[in-house]
């Protein structure tokens, strides 16, 4: 081939400075190791995937990638609605672990007469307001922790209603409240229900599994007589006013509903308008 002839691509690659190769040959070989079905794939927003993974709530996932806390195959993104494709590596760093970390996490007896949510217009007083260090249930196995924190953030992770009672969570971390309120949660709930009425034993099957909601059908439940006026709901779903309802349905009336148990966590003697930590050793 004469000097002045153009030589082919391969050999301008074999000649060229390996500085110059090294981006090129990192990009073949990424494109080598994608799905065959990359080209049919759209990207999804990062928080999303951050929260699909259970990392974090799509409003914490939106916080981190402002603060550059999060990356992508390695790359830190920090622009809102970035967006990312599902085989790729989402990560949280270190710091936004840390952060993590030192989110309080509490369980509260609730009293009757108060909502979980909080309330607009301050018709009705939240269980939240109860988080005080006056109402703190001081345990051995709290090792001393002070009752004082800053409860900005602490929001309920589920809903009781204004005339029930027991468990509710208060959390300031989002991957708890995913957890436990998620459309498809796996954490079960367990209630005791005082009724007044008769209950028989087609019914109770009917409570178990065959009864619908607003036209949806509910997901199957435990249900069984604690003692001659109790019966004990356990349920993977929250709808509102759910066993209230239920019950009415197969002609019971609720005389008082109680939340005792959510997932491996159970209320135990913690006295009502009181309230204690969640500790690492627990989980949901």
């Amino acid at each position: 081939m004469s000097r002045g002839s153009l030589l082919p691509p391969t050999f301008l690659l074999l000649d060229a400075p390996t500085a110059l190769l090294n981006p090129i040959f990192a990009y073949v070989k990424k494109i080598a190791l994608l799905p065959d079905n990359v080209g049919m794939e759209e990207k999804v927003r990062v928080s999303k995937l951050l929260s699909e993974l259970g990392l974090c709530s799509r409003r914490e996932a939106d916080s981190y990638i402002e603060q550059g806390l999060v990356t992508v195959d390695g790359e830190v993104v920090n622009e809102l609605g970035v967006r990312a494709f599902r085989h790729q590596k989402i990560e949280l760093q270190s710091v936004a672990k840390a952060q993590q970390a030192s989110r309080i996490t509490v369980i509260l007896n609730k009293p009757v007469g108060f909502i979980s949510h909080y309330d607009d217009e301050q018709e009705y007083q939240p269980a939240a307001s109860l988080i005080t260090p006056e109402n703190y249930f001081a345990s051995p196995l709290d090792k001393g922790r002070s009752p004082r924190f800053n409860t900005k953030g602490l929001a309920p992770a589920g809903r009781l209603d204004i005339d029930s009672t027991g468990m509710l969570v208060l959390t300031q971390d989002g991957r708890i409240a995913k957890l436990l309120i998620g459309e498809n949660s796996p954490i079960e709930k367990e209630y005791l229900v005082r009724v007044e009425g008769l209950l028989s034993f087609e019914d109770l099957d009917r409570l178990r599994h065959g009864l619908s909601l607003d036209g949806v059908e509910l997901k199957p439940a435990q249900v069984s007589w604690q003692n001659e006026d109790q019966l004990r709901f356990v349920l993977r779903e929250g709808r509102k006013r759910q066993i209230r309802r239920m019950c009415e349905m197969v002609g019971l009336k609720v005389l008082g509903l109680k939340r005792v148990r959510m997932g491996r966590i159970s209320l135990g003697p913690l006295p009502p308008g009181q309230w204690r930590y969640v500790r690492p050793e627990e989980q949901f």
